[in-house]
C-alpha cells in the first residue's frame, strides 16, 4: 500500500503521537495541517485516503513553497510530484515541531516590518 491510499485517520495518528513523543500537542498539529491545507478544526476527522485529503484540501497555503529541507533525506523543494511534495511538507512541519522549534517559525510567520509593530513598551 501506498502512502497516498493509506487512510488519514492512521497517519494523523502517527503525526500527532510523534509531535506528542516530543513534548508538543496534538492542537499544534491540528494548527499546522489547518495552516497547510485550508481545512477546518471538524474537517480533520474524515476518513478518506492519505492522498484524497490532501486532493480535496480546500486551498493548499501559498506560503508551503517558504518550506525548505530535507525528509527521507530528499530536498522537500525538489520533489516535483506536487501531491508528494505537499505531504512532504506536512511530514517537514512536523518534524520540526517535534524538533522544538517555534510555531511562528513552522509556520512561516512573516517578521514584523518595523519595529512599532512590535509594541515594546
Amino acid at each position: 500500500m501506498d502512502i497516498y491510499d493509506m487512510s488519514f485517520k492512521k497517519v494523523y495518528s502517527a503525526l500527532v503521537a510523534k509531535a506528542e513523543r516530543k513534548g508538543r500537542t496534538k492542537e499544534e498539529v491540528d494548527e499546522i495541517i489547518i495552516w497547510l491545507t485550508g481545512y477546518r478544526q471538524e474537517d480533520l476527522d474524515q476518513d478518506i485516503s492519505y492522498g484524497d485529503f490532501f486532493r480535496n484540501a480546500p486551498q493548499m497555503n501559498p506560503a508551503r513553497k517558504l518550506i525548505k529541507g530535507s525528509i527521507c533525506g530528499i530536498k522537500v523543494e525538489d520533489i516535483e510530484d506536487p501531491l508528494m511534495q505537499d505531504i512532504r511538507y506536512l511530514d517537514k512541519m512536523v518534524d520540526e515541531l517535534a524538533k522544538g522549534k517555534p510555531m511562528e517559525k513552522i509556520l512561516r510567520v512573516s517578521e514584523p516590518q518595523d519595529s512599532k509593530s512590535l509594541n515594546l513598551s
